[in-house]
């Protein structure tokens, strides 16, 4: 089993910044792909970075520029810094972690960017 602790969300203003972490515990021996979705309010959830073992990255249009994705693979955890964020950033956020063959989501941190 394996557990994801998600912390770092909050309310900021429009333009400032926020970091999200994500600490998995547990059977954590074979981590492969660390990444962070979100869903705001009415919308399905969607996909905001993904890091790879080897360290590749990817993201989605809408935030590249403002965020970065990195992992500390010997704590096992993966952060989100978001920069310059915007009131369409608010979501809740939820670290998802592939260990072959299995999917583990976190239980998500709310994110609010006001106007």
């Amino acid at each position: 089993q394996v557990q994801l602790v998600e912390s770092g969300g909050g309310l900021v203003q429009a333009g400032g910044s926020l970091r999200l972490s994500c600490a998995a515990s547990g059977s954590t021996f074979s981590i492969n792909t660390m990444g962070w979705y979100r869903q705001a309010p009415g919308k399905e959830r969607e996909l905001v970075a993904v890091i790879g073992g080897g360290g590749g990255t990817n993201y989605a249009d809408s935030v590249k520029g403002r965020f970065t994705i990195s992992r500390d693979n010997a704590k096992n955890t993966v952060y989100l810094q978001m920069n310059s964020l915007k009131p369409e950033d608010t979501a809740v956020y939820y670290c998802r972690i592939y260990m072959s063959p299995y999917t583990y989501w976190g239980q998500g941190t709310q994110v609010t960017v006001s106007s």
